[in-house]
């Protein structure tokens, strides 16, 4: 099993592809993948039969997951793109800190 280094909620940046440069928030990991789900980002169509009267049918337009090395994580304190190192405190849990300013995430 891959881990990755981005989670839930964290805010990315897209390095490449059609959405580079594009901020988002991450709503979903796929470890087993090495693939992402962010807001707004990698968006295709899908054309949805209605099952039942009541439900809309037509061209919906849905995000679909992008490999997590095009994206890097934006640091909460100094607003930066950088890379993510790992460490364990002194009370033994693990933790993710910020390559550029050195603070947790």
């Amino acid at each position: 099993m891959n881990s990755l280094n981005i989670r839930k909620s964290d805010t990315i940046i897209v390095l490449s592809g059609e959405d580079a440069g594009k901020k988002a928030k991450v709503l979903q990991t796929f470890p087993k993948t090495g693939k992402i789900l962010a807001e707004r980002i990698n968006m295709c169509t899908k054309h949805r039969k209605p099952r039942k009267q009541t439900d809309p049918g037509g061209i919906m337009h849905q995000e679909s997951p992008i490999y997590a090395c095009k994206v890097m994580l934006i640091c909460p304190r100094c607003k930066e793109p950088t890379r993510i190192g790992h460490f364990v405190a002194d009370d033994g849990t693990k933790n993710r800190m910020c390559k550029k300013c050195g603070d947790t995430i």
